[in-house]
């Protein structure tokens, strides 16, 4: 038996909140943070709506050094930084001294792509010759583990520092990483999310795949429509969301506060074989996962009181939800409560799975289950599976004891994790 893992501290930086407080209530109350991108329509995009953060440049302030903000130009390491860095204060854990790193902490924080923009203005340099004026950051901006890097030495974390990267199931997987290295006494406490820019020169080839929603344009609230049956396509978004996974013995001894208790979790793939693509998940992989996951954690699916889903808003939703059905051999009022945040903040690619589990996590919080958006037209696949009454439109007032999480990415991976409501060790 491994070390259990709590998780002692959350911050996020959503399209509708940036912070704890505004991202807990938007979620409450259905606040949508999917908003028109006049930069998009000036770029010809069909899809001219995103889900984006708003951080003010005096926030910015109070998490960079003068220095690191000089020349700085990418969106996901300042979602990164300021998610992270709540999530570590949250937690009440003190940034290590100028001289020693805590050698017991450490950062797993993934990301898709990072530093698109920073990355495009250092090509724009070079190409007129000016490859001198690139500047000290632009190699920390754009590679991929500049935002571990940046985390890493902002904390000054001794422990493992580093960047995963599995599109759409990245935060998820970083979970579950962080869980596996503490559940076997690596290290005390990790710090675990995901980020991902913002912008045209992440969402273009998505827009060009013509995947996204272009008929909203002008009523950018209602396009994210998980479970739909007018759901037309994902809306894309960006941000990040971070916790502190922490040994229970470590959380126990600096009485520290425990939100929920990670027990357990499984990753794999579908190897893109049968129904499985590049783009498309194979069922019998979902399944496999969602089923493994459930023995890892100790619990009997018949426990799994909520589920928080991919749940894309893409002609793939009831598909998830038949594998949800199979998997947890549970169907009609049966089955859990579930939900997909997507409606109000979009597809955050690699930074959904971090943000949907710190959502995810409030809800033990909050005694909560936070509605779904936009999906008053049920789809009629879905609605054959599981009762409407299981898919709530407003919030709940609901106590939830075990919550299964599950992300699904593109290159046919998928990750799910069992978070429980913590209960002193008996």
């Amino acid at each position: 038996m491994g070390k259990r893992v709590v998780i002692t501290g959350l911050g996020v930086c959503a399209p509708n909140g940036v912070g704890i407080a505004d991202f807990t209530q938007a979620l409450q109350n259905g606040k949508s943070g999917i908003r028109f991108q006049s930069k998009l329509k000036d770029l010809n995009f069909s899809c001219q709506i995103a889900g984006e953060p708003l951080v003010r440049d005096n926030l910015v302030n109070h998490y960079f050094t003068p220095l690191q903000l000089r020349g700085l130009n990418a969106s996901g390491i300042v979602f990164g930084v300021l998610a992270g860095t709540d999530a570590w204060k949250d937690a009440g854990l003190s940034i290590a001294s100028k001289e020693t790193p805590d050698w017991n902490a450490g950062v797993i924080f993934g990301t898709g792509i990072l530093g698109v923009d920073k990355l495009r203005e250092s090509i724009h340099q070079i190409d007129e010759g000016k490859v001198r004026r690139l500047g000290s950051t632009s190699v920390l901006q754009t590679m991929a583990s500049g935002i571990s890097a940046y985390l890493g030495g902002i904390l000054g974390c001794g422990n493992q520092v580093t960047t995963n990267s599995s599109a759409c199931t990245t935060g998820t997987e970083g979970i579950l990483m962080a869980y596996e290295r503490i559940s076997a006494g690596k290290a005390d406490y990790i710090l675990t999310g995901s980020c991902s820019d913002s912008g045209p020169y992440i969402w273009g080839g998505f827009d060009a795949m013509r995947i996204l929603p272009s008929n909203y344009n002008s009523n950018p609230a209602e396009a994210s429509r998980p479970m739909s049956a007018t759901a037309v396509g994902f809306v894309p978004g960006s941000g990040a969301g971070a916790m502190v996974l922490e040994s229970l013995e470590s959380a126990k001894r600096r009485g520290a506060t425990i939100y929920a208790e990670v027990l357990g979790g499984a990753q794999n793939s579908g190897g893109q074989r049968g129904e499985g693509s590049m783009t498309a998940p194979n069922s019998e992989a979902v399944q496999r996962c969602i089923v493994a996951a459930v023995k890892n954690s100790g619990v009997e699916s018949a426990a799994i009181d909520t589920i928080n889903g991919h749940l894309t808003a893409t002609a793939k939703d009831p598909v998830e939800i038949q594998n949800w059905c199979e998997a947890l051999q549970r169907s009609g009022h049966n089955f859990p409560y579930i939900n997909s945040f997507k409606g109000t903040i979009g597809h955050c690619l690699a930074a959904a799975g971090s943000i949907e589990c710190v959502g995810t996590i409030l809800q033990f919080k909050e005694n909560k289950v936070f509605g779904n958006v936009n999906c008053n037209d049920l789809h009629p696949d879905i609605e054959n599976l599981v009762a409407s009454a299981k898919i709530p439109h407003q919030t709940l007032d609901f106590q939830p004891n075990i919550t299964a999480k599950a992300s699904f990415g593109f290159g046919d991976v998928n990750a799910c994790v069992i978070f429980g409501r913590y209960k002193e060790p008996e």
